[in-house]
């Protein structure tokens, strides 16, 4: 197994190094070279947060206390394993997790997750651009945190609270700030000497003030100036707007280059997302954006009406995760039973490959992403049946794809599909 992907300069270390101590090739080198062209098509149903934890020792997670028929037959005729997002013991954000998931190593592209929220909308990010994800949340009358969501407030609050803020000036910067959903917004500078890299404000906990934004570097240092400028407006702007009376600045980045889905896998990629940051990271790497979609049900109709013209389809169900991070254990399980639902419409439609998974847990249990491994179950015709008799992650852990880095699952897609030629004579 390598450190990293090591295209980038990295060595490979352990058994690897020992028989590849001048390989240079990437996995993306690899598939450019190996890709094929078929009929085939492959989905990729991502249930974010997916994996869980038991409430008790012994017990069953999120997932193997859910109903799960239609899951469970799939891994019966599949083989199962578990993914690990990044490294592990390391947790990952959602850009990571996805990017694993799509083939990027996530330790060599590093998206912020402002570019993301901002491609999301179908903003258009120039690269003077230093887009950052804002969340609304509430400050008590001491200035701490009380509610890092402003209590999840609705469009129709979060909304016009946009619109003032977009009225912020500053000197020789322009301040586009955009609603995206619930309490979720983004905001961009757009200006010369602009960096990129600057922490976050929020400081992921309650009872305690918003963090000042600080650069990591001298290139970034203009960027934080602006953002506390911005921030000093926005406060009086927010000041009566209780429960949104301030907001947090997280994922401060510019826009990176990164090669598309079809250069690297020759695959024509659609993304059905509700959420427009998995439609930003879906955009990214080239893929088409299908929709809109408020539900399940409208994602499996745009991907039954999207059929035809694509080969690849990125499917994400968000609630897997927002009632983990909720902490809800019942609530996740019930989420998980939809996903389960929607398994007959995908196959109603004939796929080469299916696979199911997460691009990382979010135990119920701990209220937060982490770094246990998630579970991952491919189907196809070409499987080298496991014997797996469910899905969930005590049968994932003994599953025929065992434990593997997540950027290793586009490859295993590819080749389950028909999609790569031998290597070498």
């Amino acid at each position: 197994m390598f450190s990293r992907d090591v295209a980038h300069g990295a060595r490979p270390v352990g058994f690897a190094a020992l028989y590849f101590p001048t390989c240079t090739m990437s996995i993306h080198d690899l598939t450019r070279k190996l890709q094929l062209k078929n009929d085939s098509k492959i989905v990729l149903l991502v249930a974010d947060g997916l994996g869980g934890l038991p409430l008790e020792p012994g017990g069953k997670t999120e997932l193997e206390t859910a109903n799960t028929p239609h899951l469970d037959a799939l891994a019966r005729r599949g083989t199962l394993g578990l993914s690990t997002p990044v490294l592990p013991g390391i947790t990952p954000g959602s850009g990571p997790g996805h990017l694993g998931l799509f083939g990027y190593d996530p330790l060599a592209y590093q998206i912020g997750r402002g570019v993301l929220e901002a491609l999301g909308i179908d903003f258009d990010l120039g690269p003077d651009d230093v887009a950052i994800r804002g969340n609304f949340c509430t400050l008590d009358e001491d200035g701490n945190i009380a509610d890092r969501r402003a209590g999840r407030v609705g469009n129709e609050i979060a909304a016009p609270l946009c619109e003032k803020l977009d009225q912020i000036e500053i000197p020789s910067v322009e301040v586009f700030v955009r609603h995206v959903k619930e309490y979720r917004l983004v905001v961009v500078f757009r200006g010369e000497g602009l960096g990129g890299d600057v922490d976050d404000t929020d400081p992921q906990q309650t009872g305690v003030p918003p963090l000042e934004p600080v650069a990591r570097n001298e290139a970034s240092q203009r960027t934080v100036e602006v953002a506390k400028q911005f921030l000093a407006q926005a406060r009086e702007v927010l000041k009566e707007g209780h429960p949104a009376n301030f907001l947090t600045l997280r994922g401060i980045a510019k826009r990176p280059p990164i090669p598309t889905f079809e250069e690297v896998y020759g695959t024509r990629a659609a993304a059905i997302a509700v959420y427009p940051m998995y439609r930003g990271l879906a955009k990214l790497v080239g893929m088409d954006i299908i929709g809109p979609s408020t539900t399940l049900d409208d994602q499996m109709d745009w991907l039954a009406r999207s059929w035809n013209e694509h080969d690849f389809f990125f499917v994400h169900f968000k609630y897997t995760d927002s009632t983990g991070e909720d902490g809800n254990f019942a609530a996740k399980v019930k989420r998980t039973e939809e996903a389960d639902a929607c398994i007959p419409k995908i196959l109603a439609l004939d796929p080469t490959v299916v696979i199911v998974t997460g691009d990382h847990s979010t135990p119920s249990k701990m209220r937060s992403h982490s770094w246990h491994p998630v579970p991952t179950l491919i189907s196809a015709e070409m499987c080298r049946y496991d014997g797996s008799e469910a899905f969930g992650e005590s049968q994932c852990r003994a599953g025929g794809l065992g434990q593997f880095e997540a950027k290793y699952l586009m490859p295993m897609a590819l080749a389950h599909a028909g999609r790569l030629e031998k290597f070498g004579a």
